[in-house]
């Protein structure tokens, strides 16, 4: 094949996002990393569909602190967890970005941890309405857990409930002394919020 021949089979193919699509699998290891591949190297990994435009998430906007109210609302009502207390924590978790990504891999609006998105049954971490569903009840079963104290509460959503649960009280991490700091000054402002 000549050289420019080979130059318009790439062009070709560029144009053509399907030919270039690929199966995507993933699995979480035993430290909760949520790992992404077109060619599983193990039986640990799960198909989840093919791929999309390069990344198979990537298609919900970042949006505003008033986009998602009508989802944060339904989600407050079904768990009895306050609108403005939600919407708090998805200001702190991830700006009201949709697609976020922590470093230690938390996914979404609600960053929820990669081994949440298996037990919690949920399909597309970057979707808002399956994310903040699912964040808003997992952080009903830690009110739960700690008898309603929402110090407690926001302190296990950032930690974990097993360093909540070590220290007996918040942990002595700056980040999540920071993070339950920051929740309840959001929550302060959002606190008569409605949608």
């Amino acid at each position: 094949m000549t050289l420019s021949r080979f130059f318009v089979a790439i062009v070709f193919l560029a144009l053509i996002p399907g030919v270039l699509s690929a199966e995507i699998y993933s699995y979480v290891d035993k430290n909760g990393v949520l790992y992404f591949s077109n060619v599983p190297t193990s039986r640990q990994y799960r198909y989840i569909g093919p791929e999309f435009s390069g990344n198979r998430y990537a298609t919900f906007p970042k949006g505003s602190p008033d986009d998602y109210d009508h989802i944060i609302a339904q989600a407050s009502r079904l768990y009895n967890i306050r609108f403005g207390l939600i919407k708090a924590i998805i200001r702190v978790e991830s700006n009201f970005d949709p697609n976020a990504v922590s470093p230690k891999g938390a996914l979404g609006l609600m960053q929820l941890m990669p081994s949440n998105v298996e037990q919690l049954n949920v399909r597309n971490p970057f979707d808002p309405r399956e994310n903040v569903m699912a964040g808003t009840r997992f952080f009903r079963q830690l009110l739960e857990r700690y008898n309603s104290d929402l110090t407690l509460s926001l302190a296990a959503y950032n930690a974990g409930p097993g360093a909540v649960d070590r220290h007996r009280s918040v942990p002595p991490y700056r980040e999540t002394r920071d993070y339950v700091d920051k929740v309840l000054q959001y929550y302060g402002l959002f606190r008569n919020a409605s949608p």
